[in-house]
């Protein structure tokens, strides 16, 4: 049976439900959140495999000093679990990890939980409809649907510079803490100035000796609304929880209308960002030489606005330089720019973010007639929606490509993903199909429209981000608001997809 018709479907889901199971890769908040919908849809054949100790993704992975969200706590939540004791505005690391935890206990997901367990390849078979996951170990796992939890942020990435293996000193990645290391008097090199430098770097900054800023570009930095909530305010957010959802829904279309700010460079929700950033700059930094070099030359939001109360002044202390010359070379106790001025340093932070559009790398994963999903990717990964790939069936993503967000919370955008997917695979089990594959025409389609679209807002306003691969194809973000997302993932339409049996 293939292009099964709609009226087809509706008759095939008055059909007694038929076994399925499903493989998850990930127990962050995209893995977690479906398996909590697929069990409550009354399927009970889920593993999740986890290639960490425990639950929580980026949350469990990042616990540099100072780690903590962009979005406030209420909205970087499930609507379907909602925490009425957040301790502040925008919570840290520590609270968000325990918060997934709550969750992994709550819906009793751990036994369903292989830790300690990568997934190295996963392959379709035509013939039987299943997937088989080899792990690292070399075990084996058959399901009939994949989905991946991996996300976009959950592999750092270290810069290719020469030398780096000679350094005698203390080196890691801020996504990669390490926690033993005394950095107290030391002379240390932050490399990389992103989201995860604005929140370290004031927390080291006052016990270090010397601390050196190599920026490649600057970003564009905006306050921070954050303060704790009040024993008072706690207390009415217990006794009267409908405060809480008040709260959500504020806090939702607050960030919302931000999308404004996105859909053109230079308009005029563009600009109160400019203008907020550059009161900041203005009020913290009196040397002009240094307050030339954090003033990015490109619009607000083309890179990753960033927020934060504390990271001018901690820009402005007397034992911080900025260098934006590029890093050329590492030495066994320093770093080199391209100028040729070492700077001797006893330890290296690399504050370089994540390999982000490689999405489900290094996984082998192969589709149809061996097609492999890397090669699919070659010019930049793209999926239907993105959570499904043509030509790779019973396969679907949480947080794929084109699903990232300038402006709002990501819970928003996979709790809408795992809606949709969770009735794909319904239809699975109602429609007696062995499998379901989107249409290479329904996905080219979406993608032409969708790079259209992208094409218009600041994203695509010429500077190099983390949203796009190095030709410049955007793979990473949404074209449009959040609540057109949801609008189109309200339900799958299955004319655009192909159901064999």
């Amino acid at each position: 049976m293939s292009n099964q018709n709609a009226f087809e479907l509706d008759r095939a889901a008055n059909m007694k439900t038929r076994p399925l199971s499903v493989a998850i890769i990930g127990a962050g908040a995209g893995g977690l959140c479906m398996a909590v919908k697929l069990r409550q849809s009354g399927l009970e054949d889920i593993t999740i495999f986890e290639k960490a100790a425990s639950v929580g993704g980026t949350w469990r992975d990042n616990t540099y000093p100072g780690s903590g969200c962009d979005v406030p706590s209420f909205l970087y939540s499930y609507s379907f679990e909602p925490k009425l004791d957040w301790s502040r505005r925008f919570a840290a690391q520590p609270e968000i990890e325990a918060y997934f935890q709550h969750v992994e206990k709550k819906y009793r997901l751990t036994p369903k939980i292989r830790f300690n367990t990568e997934i190295d390849s996963a392959s379709f078979d035509e013939a039987t409809g299943l997937w088989t996951l080899v792990t690292r170990s070399g075990e084996t796992h058959k399901a009939n649907v994949l989905v991946s939890g991996t996300g976009q942020l959950n592999r750092p990435a270290y810069p290719d510079i020469p030398g780096r293996e000679n350094f005698k000193g203390i080196m890691f990645h801020s996504a990669r803490w390490d926690h033993a290391a005394d950095l107290a008097g030391k002379r240390v090199a932050v490399v990389g100035s992103g989201a995860s430098a604005i929140q370290f770097v004031p927390e080291i900054a006052p016990r270090v000796g010397k601390l050196i800023l190599f920026q490649r570009t600057p970003n564009w930095v905006v306050p921070k609304d954050d303060r704790p909530y009040t024993q008072e305010e706690l207390s009415l957010f217990k006794r009267f929880p409908i405060l809480v959802k008040i709260q959500r829904a504020m806090i939702y279309l607050t960030l919302e209308r931000n999308w404004f700010a996105f859909k053109k460079p230079g308009n005029f929700f563009n600009n109160l960002f400019r203008k907020a950033a550059m009161k900041e700059i203005e009020e913290h930094i009196k040397d002009p030489a240094l307050r030339a070099k954090l003033v990015p030359d490109y619009p607000p939001g083309c890179k990753r606005i960033l927020i934060s109360n504390d990271w001018y002044p901690a820009i402005a202390r007397p034992n911080v330089d900025v260098v934006t010359d590029r890093v050329a070379r590492i030495t066994a106790t320093g770093v080199v720019t391209a100028e040729g001025v070492e700077h001797p340093v006893d330890a290296i932070i690399f504050a370089t973010g994540f390999e982000s559009t490689t999405f489900l790398a290094p996984m082998k994963i192969t589709g149809l007639r061996g097609r492999d999903l890397n090669e699919a990717w070659a010019r930049g990964a793209e999926a239907h929606r993105g959570v499904a790939v043509a030509g790779f069936p019973n396969f679907f993503m949480l947080y794929g490509p084109n699903t990232n967000l300038g402006h709002n919370s990501i819970i928003f955008m996979i709790e809408a993903q795992v809606r949709y997917i969770a009735t794909c695979i319904s239809a699975l089990r109602n429609a007696r199909v062995s499998y379901i594959d989107v249409k290479a025409e329904s996905m080219r389609a979406f993608n032409e429209a969708l790079q259209k679209d992208i094409g218009q807002t600041v994203w695509a306003a010429g500077c190099n981000s983390w949203y796009k691969t190095e030709d410049g194809k955007i793979t990473n973000n949404w074209s449009g608001s959040t609540l057109r997302f949801w609008w189109e993932m309200r339900e799958p339409d299955f004319q655009e997809y192909r159901l064999v049996g």
